[in-house]
């Protein structure tokens, strides 16, 4: 067995995405991926996916380069190559990751979410090469199936005249009534449980409202709502009053790890972030103040799915709950999310996922949902297929594009629909 990598090939997609709104803009009609292969000399060709702007494929050829030669099992010396590539600082420093909406982006962040792809391209591979499930290679499953959470947003019915995209069936949601309807779809179509909505788009008493909406018409339900961080100490304490009774968690009310804890203090809805705490080296503030009580990793953040494990060891030891957070993904990231959710044994909090809104993937098959929660896969790697007509499609796609749509810009897209519009200040309300 020859598991020495003698080929890298990178893909840069643009994949249909829906106008959904969050508190900066709307997204594009297309948003930019980037599909990695990693293939040994006995032919075995791993995959992976991570985010595909301008930044991460600048980071990600000389990567891909300095790979040819290295064992596919050699998993820590991703890390030390991703270091030995140079990033512009100025070209990230001080910018907001719209990406997720993870706070402000810096030179380590993105050699993260760079690896984070590589990894499991290499971890597939490896366990196509050996005969075993990515989930065995990080130690074994501890559950045969991830429960997930639909995943609401406020929503136009479609893209604002003028721009060029793809049509999708799920109508508007601008209003209370909206959002329940598009909750009782994912619940009919995928048997969803729980529900989170993207908030910060509407004035905060709007936006209480339709979550008291949904704790109506699906009484019980676990229920988020995430305004990614737009809201003020005093107007996050008003909502989680307000709410409180129906709340599973509130998810990054306030900016920054002072706001959080400020908020913390003064309620008892835990509160969960995938803003605050997206390095090792945040945990020590976060949680020593007690800003958070729910960490919602994201392996694309955090370099990967083993660092994904050590994130979830040290929540465990400190008691504070794990799941996890998603961003715009095609299937090969969410079947690297349920081998990792798989091995993580106190997860009590269904993960998110985007994928029920991409319509096109790069899979011979999708991923399915079934009672809301996608299956362990058993077969060797991760348990995926490249389908490798719709990548060409995807990719040609973004050859044919001017550079508009190469970079995720949710202010620029509503642009298109409210000319002067500017990427609200924080707090918003």
């Amino acid at each position: 067995m020859n598991l020495t990598i003698t080929d890298v090939r990178l893909t840069p997609i643009l994949v249909a995405d829906p106008p959904l709104l969050n508190t900066q803009g709307v997204h594009q009609p297309y948003t930019p991926r980037l599909i990695v292969e990693v293939e040994t000399a006995d032919g075995v060709v791993g995959v992976g996916e991570t985010y595909g702007d301008t930044k991460y494929l600048e980071l990600a050829r000389p990567f891909a380069e300095k790979l040819i030669g290295r064992q596919v099992s050699d998993l820590n010396g991703l890390f030390t190559v991703a270091d030995e590539v140079a990033v512009d600082d100025a070209r990230v420093s001080g910018q907001v990751d719209v990406g997720g909406l993870r706070g402000v982006q810096t030179a380590d962040k993105l050699r993260l979410s760079v690896v984070s792809g590589f990894e499991v391209a290499c971890l597939d591979a490896l366990g196509k090469a050996l005969g075993l499930p990515v989930h065995a290679l990080l130690g074994g499953k501890v559950r045969d199936a991830v429960e997930y959470s639909a995943y609401l947003f406020y929503k136009w019915a479609d893209h604002p005249a003028g721009v060029a995209a793809e049509k999708d069936d799920w109508g508007a949601a601008v209003d209370p009534a909206g959002v329940v309807a598009q909750a009782r779809l994912f619940k009919e179509r995928y048997g969803f449980t729980s529900f989170k909505l993207k908030g910060g788009v509407f004035p905060p008493d709007e936006e209480i409202a339709a979550v008291r909406a949904l704790a109506e018409a699906f009484p019980g339900h676990p229920l988020r709502l995430d305004p990614n961080g737009a809201w003020s100490v005093a107007t996050s304490l008003r909502v989680a009053e307000e709410l409180g009774d129906v709340l599973e968690y509130l998810e990054d009310p306030a900016l920054g790890t002072a706001a959080m804890a400020e908020v913390a203090a003064g309620t008892d809805v835990p509160l969960a972030t995938n803003m605050c705490v997206t390095t090792f080296a945040e945990i020590a503030e976060a949680f020593g103040k007690g800003a958070v009580q729910v960490v919602l990793s994201d392996h694309h953040y955090w370099g990967g799915l083993r660092n994904t494990q050590q994130l979830a060891a040290i929540c465990r030891t400190f008691g504070v709950g794990v799941s996890m957070h998603s961003n715009t993904h095609l299937g090969i990231s969410l079947a690297a999310m349920t081998h990792v959710a798989a091995t993580v044994p106190d997860l009590h909090h269904a993960c998110d996922s985007h994928y029920p809104w991409q319509a096109e993937d790069v899979l011979t098959q999708r991923l399915v949902f079934e009672g809301g929660k996608v299956a362990v896969s058993d077969a060797p790697g991760l348990g995926v297929e490249l389908d490798r007509e719709k990548l060409r499609a995807l990719h040609q796609r973004w050859l044919d594009d001017d550079g508009t749509l190469r970079e995720r810009d949710d202010a620029a897209a509503m642009r298109a629909a409210e000319p002067g519009w500017v990427t609200p200040g924080v707090p918003r309300w």
